[in-house]
């Protein structure tokens, strides 16, 4: 993937790149593996925000990613790489000897025309999907599970990876992204390289008509607003907040306030937080 620039011929294209799309080589979606996706912007069933920033947004189908490859034994080659609306990754369609097709999250160097296989048996190759007890130690690896069956659920952006630090027991130790270390029963599945589309978080969006393309409406500082607004709001000119620490528009603590339950039944699994602390 490469970035392009725009010629500035007017202010927001100055600054604003793109995805070049050097890695796309097939333009249109599956139909099959399409489904229609619902606007809610932000609403739940009684109709009330409950997502705030959100709203708009082009219209597009959602591609249905086989996150779980639980077709075992039968290999698979590669049709295209096509952009997805509804990730930062790409994804390539596979299509399977039997003439099953799927959708998979495309890794970093995946060619169409190239053979990929899950189970057991698989080789340890790019694309591949294999259990963790079969993955040797250091390999990276993306699409993790966390509950064998239920499909990747970690490590499912573009360019992420996580790197398999150990095997002892029933469970691999894993380094995600975050820098978090935690264990993974080995039975669950993981597919071996790193997601394509590295370049992704290097793009300028340029304007604030792309994000309400993207569905995402702006944000505005509490301390702009009124009173009745936030907790922040109010005061003569540009002020400071006017309370001991940061707080949410409905008064609760905001930024650094840790939120994560002291007894989750996973704490046990979490060698090492991202911070660098240990779980106690």
């Amino acid at each position: 993937m490469g970035i392009k620039t725009y010629n500035p011929y007017t202010p927001s294209r100055r600054h604003m790149t793109g995805s070049d799309h050097a890695e796309i080589t097939k333009q249109t979606p599956e139909k099959s593996l399409c489904v229609s996706l619902k606007k809610h912007s932000g609403r739940n069933n009684q109709g009330k925000i409950t997502v705030r920033h959100q709203g708009g947004g082009v219209r597009r189908q959602y591609r249905i990613i086989d996150f779980r490859r639980t077709k075992d034994g039968i290999p698979a080659t590669v049709i295209g790489i096509e952009y997805d609306p509804n990730r930062t990754a790409n994804i390539a369609l596979i299509c399977y000897a039997d003439g099953q097709k799927a959708y998979i999250i495309a890794p970093e160097g995946l060619q169409v025309g190239q053979k990929v296989m899950n189970g057991p048996e698989a080789e340890v190759r790019v694309g591949n999907c294999l259990p963790l007890s079969e993955i040797p130690v250091g390999t990276q690896v993306h699409n993790i599970e966390l509950y064998p069956g239920k499909g990747g659920q970690m490590v499912r952006s573009a360019g992420n990876s996580a790197q398999l630090m150990a095997k002892e027991g029933k469970y691999a130790t894993l380094r995600l992204p975050s820098g978090e270390m935690r264990m993974v029963p080995l039975v669950c599945r993981a597919t071996v390289g790193v997601v394509g589309n590295g370049d992704h978080n290097l793009i300028n969006y340029g304007k604030a008509g792309r994000k309400r393309h993207m569905g995402i409406r702006p944000t505005v500082r509490g301390s702009v607003m009124n009173p009745n607004d936030h907790p922040h709001g109010g005061g003569e000119g540009k002020t400071g907040i006017g309370r001991p620490g940061p707080s949410t528009p409905w008064g609760k603590p905001a930024l650094g306030l840790k939120t994560r339950k002291s007894k989750k039944a996973s704490d046990k699994l979490i060698v090492r937080r991202r911070d660098g602390r240990a779980i106690k």
